[in-house]
């Protein structure tokens, strides 16, 4: 499409991305503070020292630590996606808040994981909702992505081929098969669940997951 035939979709519209990126954006901060804020601090016990309490409270850091790569990963990928647009419409405000809604409920299923990991009960439970966060995070990114690449391509300020918008798809779904086991190891392993999890994220902030860009989740 001509540039002169993008921007007049855009005034037509009269919608630009850069309301859509910066409640976006708010979203995401806050996602990654509510993760912070929920890391427990040991409290002093006679004869315990400080390295022995926190060791104690490992699941809490591994766990946050996966999602604030995830998260993070998405704000990195959420931008790169926004960017490639001139306008946005109704189909893509309301797919890119169904995003933030599973994005705003990782605080809450990190938590969660982080305290039943070792409780002796509860814990894959616990898992199943924690990778399913993960598993339906992913699955909106995709549809908001494929969305924008196939269905509503005169909106993109970018010219790419049919070729190059699936690769970037591709690149993006890879994810969600490994989500998907996690999700289906719950019941059996909380600890595999999670390690999953932390794999799909190091995988995807590796420069070689996309051949030197960091990848959709």
């Amino acid at each position: 499409m001509a540039p002169r035939r993008r921007r007049r979709s855009a005034e037509l519209l009269g919608v630009t991305t850069t309301r859509l990126e910066s409640f976006s954006d708010g979203v995401l901060a806050v996602a990654i503070t509510l993760l912070a804020l929920s890391i427990t601090v040991p409290d002093p016990v006679p004869g315990q020292s400080l390295a022995g309490a926190l060791s104690k409270h490992w699941p809490e850091y591994v766990a946050y630590a996966t999602s604030f790569m995830t998260i993070g990963i998405i704000w990195i990928n959420h931008h790169a996606m926004v960017r490639r647009l001139n306008a946005v419409d109704h189909v893509i405000l309301t797919l890119n808040l169904v995003l933030l809604l599973f994005i705003g409920l990782l605080p809450f299923t990190t938590a969660l994981m982080a305290k039943y990991l070792n409780a002796g009960h509860g814990q894959n439970l616990a898992a199943a909702i924690y990778s399913g966060s993960y598993l339906l995070m992913s699955i909106a990114f995709s549809a908001m992505n494929r969305n924008i690449l196939f269905r509503k391509a005169h909106l993109l300020g970018v010219d790419l081929d049919e070729r190059e918008r699936r690769r970037i798809l591709t690149r993006g779904v890879t994810g969600l098969g490994p989500y998907v086991l996690a999700v289906a190891l719950a019941p059996l392993s909380a600890y595999a669940t999670l390690a999953i999890c932390g794999a799909v994220a190091v995988f995807y902030a590796l420069p070689i997951a996309s051949g030197g860009d960091i990848s959709t989740t």
